[in-house]
């Protein structure tokens, strides 16, 4: 049909758009974020390492702390690894649940943090992963709270090279809080007292006493600062950088290349949060629903590193003579579990920090992307049935049945209609014969038998439109959902958010070289057993369909499953185990309403004739 026809061409052609596309755009600038990286390594090890982000001067008046300044603070200094950069402070231990490190006495930072739960690979022997990293390493990423003074106050506040002491002893736990004190002495005495929950939440409320001989002025703050441009995933369908919900100003993301160029973009709001994210893991300053904020991003240059800040300054505190000033301030540092983050939704939603401490969209921590309404279902049905099983692969499967019964009534109209159509193939090819040379009037009467016969050509679309969203949906939430991370399926899928990692043009392992690695066409040589499984299914579901007269359609027939087959060869093996499974699926359900409808099921005399077919063609 030439409505098939031209539907099937739009599909074709959209994948040489998506591979076009992946080969001339992402792939270079995938490249291109290594090489940067590779550079920042090599000048950080070049350069002295950056150790301020507060200003040693007061800022104006309801702004917030600066950036780091445009030189180390210490010229002498010089980037070591972070076990030495660790011990060369004295620190407090944090041990909890999900995450372990350390907290340095000197400046309170918490720089120090890895995430016990998760590893760099497959294996669970793996190091675990490192998000904060000290000053002095190659790789500086850290949260700092405290106070500013006002404009022109010479009071001695502390800095990240105020050194702190411990009120007390033992480990920063979820049942053990850490107390931390500094006398200025000149009548001023801070306290910072530090607490953790058993996932991924600080929260840190700081006190200020004053004894002094006359009042004080002080601006709360709290930034998250990281050091170099890191290596990001390098797909629009991710955003990696700078974020937070602000207020009525919604959702503002800034990618490292954006706030590179803007340098400094600054909001005054309520009710807001910011951080900073990477695809699994994120930190960000949560700080009261109520406060007002001026809140800020900046990226900055320290010597030759790039460094990236996001920050908020609170209205100004007067201590009296006498008084006392408190501020309190959270911190979330970890992975984005869709459970510990959030999920609005209005049916099935999960809490979270989100739903616990009433933020403001903080589940969009996690990027769902535009079709939110869609993604969101697709992964609270994935994990339903995952806390069922145990399971995301089988998760999946189960899934693709539960929307093939959701459509099944669509589906089986769609379905029908083609059966139809299968039927009045004799009369479509007489009306060839009967018109060889007039285009126009085959339409006219083609257009006639299908209106007599009640048959809507569209209709054979149908499925394959409806496999557009859901496939959309599921390759997004395999892609930034960290639930998907590592999880195993059977046998040798051991990642399902990675590609299938055996190879046909390896003999799955028998001949030990890399094809992907050649030049210009070895991105494309990644065919594994579940992209092959995928393309078998989807011949067969071509096969069930007669072998259309129109030679052109024979042709993109053809070769559409072995397009596809490669097409899909590099998405994540979950995505492709969900494609062949709904491509038998729909072999079952179109045999199904076939036969009821009266149709012969043409699966195996399809495949027959094309092996016959072969097979005269080779005597020939």
């Amino acid at each position: 049909m030439i409505e098939n026809r031209n539907t099937i061409l739009a599909v074709i052609l959209s994948g040489i758009v998506l591979l076009a596309w992946q080969y001339f755009y992402n792939v270079p600038q995938m490249e291109k974020q290594r090489a940067q990286s590779q550079i920042q390594a090599e000048l950080a090890k070049q350069q002295p390492a950056a150790n301020t982000t507060t200003p040693a001067n007061a800022p104006p008046t309801n702004a917030p702390p600066a950036p780091a300044s445009n030189a180390p603070a210490n010229a002498t200094a010089q980037v070591v690894d972070r076990e030495t950069a660790i011990a060369a402070t004295p620190r407090v231990k944090i041990d909890s649940p999900r995450l372990s490190g350390t907290i340095s006495l000197k400046g309170a930072r918490i720089d120090d943090l890895s995430l016990v739960q998760f590893r760099d690979t497959v294996d669970p022997a793996s190091p675990a992963i490192v998000l904060y990293s000290p000053s002095n390493t190659a790789a500086p990423y850290y949260a700092e709270f405290g106070w500013v003074p006002a404009t022109g106050s010479t009071i001695r506040i502390p800095d990240q090279n105020t050194m702190w002491e411990q009120e007390g002893s033992g480990s920063l736990t979820p049942t053990t809080p850490v107390r931390l004190k500094y006398d200025n002495g000149d009548g001023l005495t801070f306290r910072r007292t530090i607490s953790i929950d058993e996932r991924y939440l600080f929260t840190i409320r700081d006190e200020v006493s004053n004894v002094g001989n006359a009042p004080v002025t002080l601006y709360p703050f709290a930034l998250i600062s990281r050091h170099g441009t890191p290596q990001v995933s390098g797909y629009y369908i991710l955003h990696e950088g700078l974020i937070g919900y602000l207020g009525d100003q919604g959702l503002q993301e800034y990618s490292y290349k954006k706030i590179d160029d803007a340098k400094t973009v600054s909001f005054k709001v309520t009710d807001g949060w910011l951080g900073i994210t990477d695809k699994y893991w994120a930190s960000a300053l949560l700080p009261d629903t109520n406060a007002q904020l001026q809140a800020r991003y900046s990226s900055n240059l320290v010597g030759t590193i790039r460094t990236y800040q996001t920050d908020y300054l609170q209205d100004a505190q007067t201590i009296a003579i006498g008084g006392t000033g408190s501020a309190n301030a959270r911190l979330f540092a970890g992975a984005k579990e869709a459970s510990v983050v959030g999920i609005n939704f209005p049916i099935g939603g999960l809490a979270g920090y989100n739903g616990q401490l009433s933020l403001n969209h903080f589940d969009l921590l996690i990027d769902w992307g535009w079709f939110y309404f869609i993604t969101k279902p697709m992964f609270l049905a994935l994990d339903f049935f995952y806390r069922l099983f145990g399971n995301f692969g089988i998760s999946i499967l189960l899934v693709t049945v539960l929307v093939k019964l959701l459509f099944f009534p669509l589906a089986n109209k769609s379905y029908a209609s083609m059966a139809k159509m299968k039927s009045v193939q004799p009369q479509l090819a007489a009306l060839k014969e009967r018109y060889p040379d007039d285009k126009v009037k085959q339409q006219q009467e083609m257009m006639e038998i299908y209106k007599k016969e009640k048959i809507n050509p569209i209709a054979g679309c149908l499925p394959v439109a409806l496999q557009i969203p859901v496939f959309f949906s599921l390759y997004k939430v395999l892609f930034v959902t960290i639930e998907m991370r590592h999880a195993p399926f059977f046998g040798w899928i051991k990642d399902l958010s990675a590609p299938d990692p055996t190879n046909l043009f390896t003999l799955f392992g028998l001949l030990h070289f890399d094809p992907t690695q050649l030049p210009l066409f070895g991105h494309y040589l990644a065919l594994g057993v579940w992209p092959i499984i995928m393309g078998i299914t989807m011949w067969f579901q071509m096969k069930l369909n007669p072998t259309p007269p129109d030679p052109t359609q024979q042709l993109i027939f053809a070769w559409m499953p072995l397009i596809f087959t490669f097409m899909l060869a590099g998405f994540p093996a979950g995505l492709v185990i969900y494609w062949a499974w709904n491509n038998l699926l729909s072999v079952l359900q179109q045999s199904f309403i076939m036969r009821r409808n009266g149709v012969k099921v043409e699966l195996l005399d399809n495949l027959k004739a094309t092996f016959a077919w072969k097979k005269a063609e080779s005597k020939t």
